[in-house]
């Protein structure tokens, strides 16, 4: 009586492309992984390019709109700014509150401006000697510095005033309004002040003593 041994197949006994069948998924899917991967650098790679491209793009677009804004400021405010002046000063003043003029370090010597409105007005370091300014306003200008010797300030009204420093030798004042005038470290030698109010105005000592 013949006994048949079954078949049995170890996995020696597979054939080799059995085996390398089995091996291709794993293969394909590192392909695949790895493909991704290198696809996902490149493109955040260009991404960050293209942000840095727009980045400079932007900057450079900028500073051109300012040195267009700049050159445009310069080519036009100014003029504007020139003809809004003169326009106070047209209409006394902002507002027509004043006369907004500009008498800084002029030579005003032996002018006359009588009852004339100089309200707010800059006379730092004018030179008006000998002039004559009766019945005007002043109140609310700038006088420091100005040298105002033997000038007629009769009736005036300079209440408000910055008169720091001014020479004021021999001014007529006669009558004249001070109130709350600063006269600090301002010469009054020889000066009329009769009639004339300095209520609250700011006197050195030396200076009351000579008046």
């Amino acid at each position: 009586m013949s006994i048949k041994s079954p078949n049995i197949s170890t996995a020696s006994s597979k054939s080799p492309h059995h085996v390398l069948s089995s091996s291709k998924p794993f293969r394909i899917a590192y392909q695949l992984d790895t493909e991704r991967g290198n696809h996902l650098a490149d493109c955040s790679k260009n991404g960050y390019e293209m942000e840095t491209a727009k980045s400079k793009n932007w900057a450079r677009v900028v500073s051109t709109t300012l040195a267009a804004a700049v050159i445009s400021f310069s080519s036009c405010n100014l003029p504007a700014v020139a003809d809004l002046n003169k326009f106070e000063a047209e209409i006394r003043g902002e507002f027509g509150i004043g006369s907004a003029s500009q008498f800084g370090s002029a030579d005003l010597r032996k002018a006359v401006h009588l009852n004339e409105n100089f309200r707010r007005a800059n006379f730092t370091a004018a030179d008006m000697r000998e002039s004559d300014f009766s019945g005007s306003t002043f109140n609310g200008a700038y006088m420091e510095k100005a040298v105002a010797y033997k000038a007629n300030f009769t009736g005036a009204d300079l209440s408000d005033t910055l008169m720091d420093r001014m020479v004021l030798n021999e001014a007529n004042l006669t009558n004249a309004v001070l109130v709350r005038s600063v006269l600090t470290r301002s010469d009054l030698g020889g000066a009329l002040i009769v009639g004339a109010d300095f209520s609250d105005a700011v006197i050195d000592l030396t200076q009351k003593q000579v008046l």
